[in-house]
Parts: C-alpha cells; sequence; structure tokens
C-alpha cells in the first residue's frame, strides 16, 4: 500500500460498511431466508406518536443508534399519513394526544385488517395499575411509562418486532 493514506473512518461508518458487505453477499446466494432477505432489503420502521418533540426526539435517537429508521407523528392525523406511506415495523404511541387520544387510536389500528399485527407499545406518563390494564384492554401489544429507561423500552420494542 505505498503511496495510499488509509481513510480515518468512524465507528458508525464501519458499522454501515459492514452491513452493506453483509447485504451484498446475502442478496447473491441463490436461497435466502425471507428473514434475512427483510433485513438485507428493508431497514425496520418505527413511528413514535406523541405530541411532546422532547419525548419524539429521544426515543428517536435511542433508536436510530441500533439502525432503525424512525418516523414522527404528534396526533392520530399525521399518524394516518405516515401508516399510508411506509410500512411499519412497530408504532410507540402515546396516550394524550390531542384531539383523539391513544386509546381510541389504539382500538382503531388494531382494528384495521392491514395494521392490525403492528406491535404497538404505549408510552405514557400513566402508570397507574387502571390505565396500564386499560392500555391492554385497548389492545397494546406492551406499556412503557415515562420516565423510560433507554433498555427497557429497547428490549421491549425489539422482542416484539422479532416476533412478528
Amino acid at each position: 500500500m505505498k503511496g495510499k493514506n488509509p481513510q480515518n473512518i468512524s465507528t458508525k461508518e464501519l458499522e454501515k460498511k459492514i452491513e452493506e458487505i453483509k447485504k451484498q453477499k446475502i442478496l447473491k446466494n441463490k436461497i435466502v431466508s425471507l428473514t434475512d432477505y427483510r433485513k438485507a432489503t428493508n431497514p425496520h420502521y418505527i413511528l413514535v406518536v406523541d405530541d411532546d418533540q422532547s419525548t419524539r426526539h429521544a426515543v428517536k435517537r435511542i433508536f436510530e443508534k441500533d439502525g432503525f429508521e424512525v418516523l414522527e407523528a404528534t396526533d392520530g392525523t399525521e399518524l394516518v399519513r405516515i401508516l399510508e406511506a411506509h410500512p411499519l415495523d412497530a408504532i410507540l404511541l402515546d396516550i394524550k394526544l390531542p384531539w383523539v387520544d391513544g386509546y381510541d387510536l389504539c382500538k382503531l389500528i388494531k382494528q384495521h385488517d392491514e395494521f392490525k399485527n403492528v406491535p404497538l407499545v404505549f408510552l405514557s406518563g400513566k402508570t397507574s395499575e387502571i390505565e396500564i390494564k386499560k392500555g391492554f384492554e385497548a389492545g397494546c401489544d406492551e406499556y412503557v411509562t415515562k420516565p423510560f429507561e433507554v433498555a427497557d423500552i429497547t428490549t421491549k420494542v425489539k422482542n416484539l418486532i422479532n416476533k412478528s
């Protein structure tokens, strides 16, 4: 390698390059498992629905660090626009939202043929047993209370995505 200076790359860039090489090798195989194919060709999309910008951005940073594409909505109207435009692997939904609350949105999503199997996690400041029970009765798959632990939310969301 005379005359060439190696480029310095960050850990994140190194990780991206490794994933790209892996993706290319997976796609060259004649027989690929559906799971490997999906991982190689499609990132996981997570939608965060919360009217609080700081919560949305915090959740976005947490999951983008793990390679997820994170979409944001502030209310039910924005949620519908995103549902129409993107395939989703999980929805993180606040309960206290303008116009239509999270409980009603959850019920509506779970009644929709196309979205009923998308894992839905309530991310809420409502911490009473009654509120949590109401969340599961509305159809959520997990319930995370604010303030949340990073390890708790990532573990629950990743487990749900891996199950679906």
